[in-house]
């Protein structure tokens, strides 16, 4: 399986307007939204001149499949936040996965020159926070009802990948790379 990672366009809106409103995507995010392709054209806008953020449309075998992307660029900490999602159920494996999140440390790390990398995730998604630990992460902390979502309270848990332990840990890691486009 052929993975790329390419900047996000306005023929991609619909595509990512029917992963994000997807319950089974939404039900690990913060929120449920109800999108509309003109609200969508904003954001691609407001993202695009954010230099705060970056976005990636990740591709699998040339079919658009689903949304990487970092947050906090500009934290002079040089610590980031990131999250990815595979919309299109038949491009997700265990493979890409790794791949994705193994190589967005080389691209944070290496290119990039930061610090650390954290995640959040919903507790109950007990699948993903087993995935970020075989990349290598570490549970940093456990927020009890931290997030309310139409009235319900979830539990989320953070990971954080560390430059100094990623550079002591990657060799033994196997997977196969991905390049982030750059511009």
């Amino acid at each position: 399986m052929a993975v790329t990672l390419r900047g996000i366009r306005t023929e991609d809106l619909e595509n990512i307007m029917r992963w994000r409103m997807d319950e089974d995507i939404t039900r690990y995010m913060n929120t449920n939204p109800k999108l509309t392709l003109e609200g969508q054209k904003k954001w691609l806008a407001d993202i695009q001149e954010n230099e705060d953020v970056k976005y990636w449309l990740i591709e699998v075998d040339g079919m658009a499949a689903g949304v990487i992307n970092l947050t906090g660029l500009a934290n002079p900490e040089g610590e980031i936040g990131w999250g990815y999602y595979v919309g299109e159920k038949r491009l997700r494996s265990i493979k890409t996965a790794l791949s994705l999140e193994m190589s967005m440390y080389d691209y944070v790390f290496d290119t990039l020159k930061k610090k650390a990398v954290y995640g959040d995730v919903f507790s109950l998604n007990k699948g993903v926070i087993q995935l970020h630990k075989i990349c290598g992460c570490e549970v940093v902390e456990e927020k009890k009802s931290h997030v309310c979502k139409e009235g319900v309270w979830y539990d989320v848990t953070y990971v954080c990948m560390t430059a100094d332990r990623w550079l002591d840990i990657r060799g033994t890691r196997q997977y196969e790379k991905i390049e982030f486009e750059t511009e």
